[in-house]
């Protein structure tokens, strides 16, 4: 998988330059001289207080630099506009409502910090993704956080995490099947985890845990880490010495989703030695709000993605005499914002706040002053989404993109702007909406965050080209679903997600949402914030509060620009993304037979990079 990397001096300076001596570059003030600004929107209150039980879990997974919160003010966004200061807080007057309930609230993260908002990929030329605002994530008081796929896609990162995150984390670093390769002293190259394999410890009331922490079966790491399958992961022996003592509970932490995927493999192996402990299950990597119980004395949960979702289980254990009855567990999706934590604390905005949290918040402005993150490029007329409105469409970010960004970013002080050309890349090029109001750098990196090089190749009938997309989207996630599990597409798609790939699980979940909930009538309605609305397989309503559920509409594979106003024999440059170049060459030769197209007739077009197009273009047109 191509990395989300740091937004490059290069990325600014090419900004600047396009930007024309017309134009300045209108900064906010360090954050040393503003007061932080809380959403103007008016937020909607949860619908009833939580349910405490013997012990109790929140939970977090996903978070992937979302640490300063989400600031715009167009719905959904500001229900997720708390920032981690705030998290902290809050989960100090969490942990002192337990103290005074005399039970037991555990803090657990299931992965994925690395690659998504400039915080984490923002940083400057020598810096190390997501080094910074880690060390905002060690000060809280985190039992188990287990690693992500994300922690694995370069080595650079997984040595970071080795050496300065699962250290200071004192063994609640998990990692039971992801190693990092190392020199041990005598220089030689040894295997190890990157964090532990399991952790055992005690409550504060006393009761014993045992943890793992697993990640789904993943092939997208690099060179030097490795990802031992999960099957074979549960074959260890170091495996049936962690499970071998009977705790209390199990709390199995990992990155892996709790439906649909291998969560039933490690569940069965514990149930096979311990048939009637309580075992509770804390997921991720899908991005959805999921719940299921495999058993009447076990509950499995996943919350969401970049902190928009806070997780909460809690679990009625009762005592020994109860070992064969089924356990009363309750679960919550949280929206995290300021109006959720004050209700749930029972503070008031003066009172919330506490010392801790002041100074992470206050922490992370100072981070984004000085990676700049505030830098403008401009003001966005409208919000443009991924899947919200259909693509093509003005309120698609996808055709923003592709129609509007590309040919303008990509043809700027490029020798063959005047040669027509076809673009096309991949809708996953684009990772999150943009919208209306101010546009900067940080807004940049979260909506189009990959390092991706176009590359083009000359000469290429324009007839031909044009058939090019519509069979790449053939072989696409449509029809891959429509195929037997045994074919060759479907195959290709399993692969895929074993890279790590998620946008089409969490696709088809918002497309589920919105069609069992009556989407566009409660939209309609106006009585509701737009937001998540979940149904999952645990008994209940599990979201905390009421929303009208997103728009969901279909999105292709891959993208491609307006074609030119020209004959079908007309000669273009047919210009795509290097991370494409495999299929698409296969694809081009498979629609034509004139001539075999190979790597040796693909050309660098630009030296502009896939994360620096919407940054250039808004420079150009929304200024």
């Amino acid at each position: 998988m191509r990395s989300l990397a740091a937004f490059s001096t290069l990325a600014l300076v090419t900004a600047g330059n396009a930007c024309g001596d017309a134009h300045d570059h209108a900064h906010q003030s360090p954050s040393a001289l503003r007061k932080r600004l809380f959403p103007q929107a008016q937020l909607t209150k949860p619908t009833r207080p939580l349910e405490w039980g013997d012990l109790n879990i929140i939970h977090t997974t996903d978070t992937h630099g979302w640490l300063l919160g989400h600031q715009h003010l167009s719905y959904p966004e500001p229900n997720y506009s708390g920032d981690l200061g705030d998290f902290a807080s809050f989960v100090e007057h969490m942990k002192q409502i337990a103290v005074e309930k005399d039970v037991d609230l555990l803090l657990i993260d299931s992965g994925d910090l690395h690659d998504g908002t400039g915080l984490s990929d923002g940083f400057p030329a020598g810096g190390i993704d997501a080094h910074d605002t880690n060390q905002f994530l060690k000060q809280l008081p985190y039992d188990i956080m287990a690693i992500g796929n994300h922690e694995l896609y370069d080595y650079i990162n997984t040595w970071d995490m080795y050496t300065n995150f699962a250290p200071a984390l004192n063994g609640s670093y998990l990692s039971s099947n992801a190693n990092i390769t190392i020199f041990d002293e005598n220089n030689n190259t040894v295997s190890v985890p990157v964090g532990n394999r399991y952790r055992k410890f005690t409550t504060r009331k006393g009761r014993r845990i045992t943890s793992l922490g697993v990640l789904f079966d993943f092939t997208g790491n690099d060179v030097n880490t490795t990802v031992q399958p999960v099957a074979d992961m549960v074959k260890e022996q170091w495996f049936a010495e962690a499970i071998a003592e009977e705790p209390d509970v199990f709390v199995l932490v990992g990155h892996m989703p709790v439906s649909y995927d291998n969560w039933p493999t490690v569940f069965n192996a514990v149930r096979a030695v311990h048939a009637e402990t309580p075992i509770i299950i804390l997921g991720g990597h899908t991005h959805i709000r999921d719940c299921n119980q495999p058993d009447g004395r076990s509950m499995a949960l996943e919350s969401g993605r970049y902190m928009e979702t806070i997780g909460w289980l809690s679990a009625k254990l009762g005592d020994s005499s109860n070992s064969q009855k089924n356990i009363t567990f309750s679960r919550r999706y949280l929206d995290q914002n300021r109006v959720t934590y004050e209700y749930h604390t029972q503070q008031r905005n003066n009172s919330f706040d506490t010392a801790e949290g002041q100074n992470i918040t206050q922490g992370l402005q100072e981070l984004s002053d000085k990676y700049e993150l505030s830098t403008l490029f401009g003001y966005a007329p409208q919000d443009y989404t991924i899947s919200r409105n259909p693509y093509p469409s003005n309120g698609s970010s996808l055709s923003l993109f592709i129609n509007e960004a590309a040919p303008y970013a990509l043809t700027f002080n490029n020798t063959r702007k005047n040669i027509s050309n076809l673009m096309i890349t991949n809708s996953g090029s684009q990772r999150f909406d943009i919208y209306a109001g101010t546009f900067d750098k940080n807004d940049q990196i979260a909506a189009s965050p990959f390092l991706d090089a176009f590359v083009y190749i000359k000469n290429v009938p324009l007839g031909v080209a044009q058939q090019v997309l519509p069979a790449l989207n053939a072989a696409g996630a449509d029809e891959r679903r429509k195929r037997d599990l045994g074919s060759v597409l479907q195959q290709r798609e399993d692969e895929l997600w074993k890279r790590g790939y998620v946008d089409r699980r969490y696709m088809d979940w918002l497309e589920e949402m919105d069609r069992r909930h009556d989407g566009a009538v409660k939209r309609a309605s106006q009585n509701l914030t737009l937001g998540y609305v979940t149904s999952d397989s645990c008994p209940g309503v599990g979201d905390d509060t009421l929303h009208a559920p997103l728009a969901s509409y279909d999105i292709p594979d891959f993208i491609g620009s307006d074609a030119p106003s020209a004959s079908n024999d007309t000669l273009i440059d047919f210009v795509f993304v290097d991370f494409i170049q495999e299929q698409l060459l296969e694809i081009l030769n498979e629609v034509q037979n004139t001539t075999t197209y190979t790597d040796s007739d693909v050309e660098s077009y630009t030296d502009v990079l896939s994360n620096q197009l919407l940054g250039l273009y808004a420079q150009h047109a929304w200024n």
